[in-house]
């Protein structure tokens, strides 16, 4: 349905065009929607009359479902909305929100279920149910499994958090009426009171899709780490040419689906030509920008590499860090030489969690380059990965 509707109305599969992303959230928000309301209607009849409140329940959660969608649309729709001066980087992590409030209703249904649940093991009722109940909650999971696969392809295909936490919820309904169906099948056939046992366990799938939704909603608002592989297809751009000796302070800045910020230092021999490595560095940029879509900010960072003192300092460094654990790195070293010691000055790059703290570290490294050479005094600052 997406697929054929998208022909018609869309005639565009750019995904990174941000007017082609906004109608494809358009298109899904509103085919979800439909869907939602549908099935809800045809549950909530199914509950009326067979009394069981798993089917009413999920009626409900079908309903949330469809609140869900809107609010996607609307997420959609106010992602779009260009910069300006209270907003520079534009309103692309609107999205994000959308999500987040997406989680919320997820986590809310949740909550209700569980609780009318809990009141209907305690008090239990045998519901009615009959051949058009079965057909009903049968059509129901079928229409869920395309819902939950055509959200989590285009989700995927848009790098949407909003569309990925409905194609969680979407499949979560899935278990969660297959459940509701089980139950109504107990009932019908062996009259047992299962339908408050089929509401809790449709209740805790809906949490557990909620909690899921929630996280990966709030990770990009709190700024996570970036993807290994983007991170893995910046460097291969950055270092395709001979002159780049290294990259380092790589920060990932995520202001919404295209709109993300790239800064980094790179390391130039310091003898190049000037102008020569500046056009390097725009070439470079110009790359990041094609490939990654990205905005990207490089810093240049001259490297003295041909001075036999300069040089032997560095392979101690290398030895010294190395020693400390394979995690561990650093970068900006560069050497002041005065008639009785050699400043050694650098960044070392510490892993999250590292055993030990800043200032004993530093003692540690300085300790240990004084003893390869009593020249040696460091200047260091601590970095985290």
């Amino acid at each position: 349905m997406i697929t054929l509707l998208a022909k018609i109305f869309i005639k565009n599969d750019n995904y990174k065009d941000m007017n082609v992303r906004e109608k494809y959230g358009k298109l899904c928000g509103i085919v979800g929607i439909f869907l939602n309301v549908m099935l809800c209607f045809i549950k909530f009849f199914a509950g009326i009359m067979t009394g069981a409140i798993a089917i009413t329940a999920d009626a409900f959660n079908n309903l949330s479902d469809a609140a869900s969608s809107l609010v996607t649309l609307i997420g959609f729709k106010l992602a779009r909305n260009k910069a300006d001066s209270e907003h520079p980087f534009g309103h692309g992590r609107i999205e994000y929100i959308s999500g987040l409030v997406v989680s919320f209703l997820i986590l809310l249904m949740a909550y209700e279920l569980i609780k009318n649940s809990i009141i209907r093991i305690v008090h239990p009722v045998l519901p009615e149910a009959d051949r058009i109940t079965f057909v009903i909650l049968v059509f129901s999971i079928l229409v869920k499994l395309y819902m939950a696969y055509y959200n989590s392809s285009m989700g995927n295909k848009l790098s949407s958090v909003a569309l990925k936490a409905t194609a969680k919820d979407s499949l979560s309904d899935v278990g969660a009426t297959s459940v509701v169906l089980i139950s109504v099948i107990g009932a019908y056939m062996w009259k047992l009171p299962l339908d408050g046992y089929g509401g809790l366990i449709v209740g805790i799938m809906i949490l557990f899709a909620g909690i899921s939704a929630f996280k990966d909603t709030v990770d990009p608002l709190l700024g996570k780490a970036p993807d290994e592989e983007l991170i893995k297809e910046i460097e291969k751009i950055v270092m395709s040419d001979d002159r780049i000796l290294g990259m380092h302070d790589l920060i990932v800045h995520d202001y919404g689906p295209g709109n993300i910020m790239v800064s980094l230092h790179v390391e130039v021999p310091y003898k190049e030509d000037i102008l020569k490595l500046h056009e390097l560095i725009d070439r470079i940029e110009y790359d990041l920008r094609g490939v990654i879509d990205c905005e990207p900010i490089i810093h240049m960072d001259p490297v003295v590499d041909d001075d036999e003192e300069v040089n032997k300092a560095r392979e101690s460094v290398d030895r010294v860090i190395a020693s400390l654990g394979d995690d561990m790195t650093y970068h900006d070293f560069h050497v002041i030489k005065n008639d009785k010691n050699l400043n050694l000055i650098f960044d070392v790059v510490v892993p999250h969690g590292y055993g030990l703290g800043d200032e004993e570290l530093k003692d540690e490294i300085a300790d240990k380059l004084r003893q390869i050479d009593e020249r040696y005094l460091c200047i260091i600052q601590i970095d985290k990965k």
